[in-house]
């Protein structure tokens, strides 16, 4: 028991040691990855607006404030200072059980009147944007009448509602519009920092369950590189738990806990939590092999959620068209050729974990969209 104790705390150490030197050159890969995902978005609007802010440098500075967060709330403010350069007002809406509530504000004449806002999601440009996860553009008609009551109507009549997205799930809604100023929002730099602190988070997720539990579980090859890790397993507190909505939420939501119950699961850990393993799921085998079994499960997760993190707008993409693993097929077969050769002459060989990680987390459980040239 001695030794197995040792041995964590000397694996502990170790992934810690890791993490903490890799994190600038986790910063800079992420910020290279967004720009090059969205730069060609970004420099057809750079002639579309007169703000001095909209300078690559200055965009590299506010996503690098992101990216100085070290815990949601931290990363989340960095996302609302930075927003403000590139509009006049902005919000962050947490999503939870259907309905979406005020956290902060920017720009607004009121703040504070932004916080605990229950924000109408059952029609609208919010609603768009939370039934399809993509960034939709309305106008001030588009938008939650009390809400732009209550907050003031902005001086062009136009707003950008954007999804922050977290384990393919919508977790907050970024409302952003011009504010009392002529010139319009930058669309392209807001979905740059929206991009960014998303990835952001899921990093810092990773970081903190590192740091807390130790796992043993080898790392994949890119990450051992230095390139930026993937969230498998989330270790988010929740920033709004005491945050409750100061009207009747209009959205179609769950019923509120009584006083005696407890606080629901955070909407961040909701988002993100990779699935449950059944308790018993392993039971009827030895507890060598179960372990094996484990193991392989969370690596296939590992590998999987690596793909997607590289590769959002492909894995989008794949999805609409149905042939995701011939936009991703490189990506596939060397994690699959890296899961074989870890697992494939194991007890858990037989159970292909990471073919059917594959189809439940990349396809949503849709075989046909990995495509005709799919194989199990």
């Amino acid at each position: 028991m001695a030794d197995k104790n040792r041995l964590q705390q000397v694996v502990e150490s170790a992934v810690s040691e890791v993490l903490q030197k890799h994190m600038a050159a986790i910063r800079e890969d992420l910020v290279a990855q967004v720009l090059e995902q969205i730069g060609p978005a970004l420099a057809a609007g750079a002639g579309s607006t007169a703000q001095a802010s909209n300078a690559p440098a200055d965009l590299l500075k506010a996503i690098s404030v992101i990216h100085a967060g070290n815990n949601q709330k931290e990363i989340l403010r960095g996302l609302l200072d930075g927003a403000v350069s590139y509009c006049g007002r902005a919000a962050l809406f947490v999503v939870k059980g259907g309905a979406a509530t005020g956290w902060e504000g920017r720009g607004f004449a009121n703040n504070d009147g932004v916080k605990n806002f229950s924000l109408d999601v059952v029609k609208g440009v919010a609603a768009r944007t939370l039934q399809s996860r993509l960034t939709y553009t309305g106008t001030t008609d588009d938008m939650d009448g009390e809400f732009i009551s209550q907050m003031g109507a902005p001086a062009q009549d136009r707003n950008i509602v954007l999804p922050l997205l977290l384990k393919d799930k919508v977790a907050a809604l970024i409302y952003a519009d011009s504010g009392s100023s002529q010139t319009p929002t930058d669309d392209a730099a807001l979905e740059v920092l929206v991009t960014s602190t998303s990835a952001w988070l899921e990093v810092i997720s990773l970081r903190k369950q590192a740091q807390k539990d130790g796992s043993s579980e080898p790392v994949p090859e890119r990450m051992e590189a230095g390139a930026a890790p993937v969230q498998t397993v989330s270790s988010y507190s929740d920033p709004f738990a005491g945050h409750a909505p100061t009207h009747a939420a209009k959205a179609v939501a769950a019923p509120a806990p009584r006083a005696a119950e407890p606080e629901p699961e955070p909407v961040m850990a909701a988002a993100a939590a990779a699935p449950a393993v059944a308790k018993d799921a392993f039971a009827h085998l030895s507890p060598e092999d179960a372990d094996t079994h484990r193991k392989a499960q969370r690596f296939a997760r590992l590998l999987v959620d690596e793909i997607k993190l590289y590769n959002q707008v492909k894995v989008s993409e794949g999805r609409k068209n149905k042939d995701l693993y011939d936009r991703l097929k490189e990506d596939i077969d060397k994690s699959r050729a890296t899961y074989s050769k870890r697992y494939g002459n194991t007890a858990a060989a037989g159970a292909d974990y990471f073919n059917s990680e594959l189809v439940r987390s990349l396809a949503e459980d849709d075989i046909s969209i990995m495509g005709a040239n799919f194989r199990r």
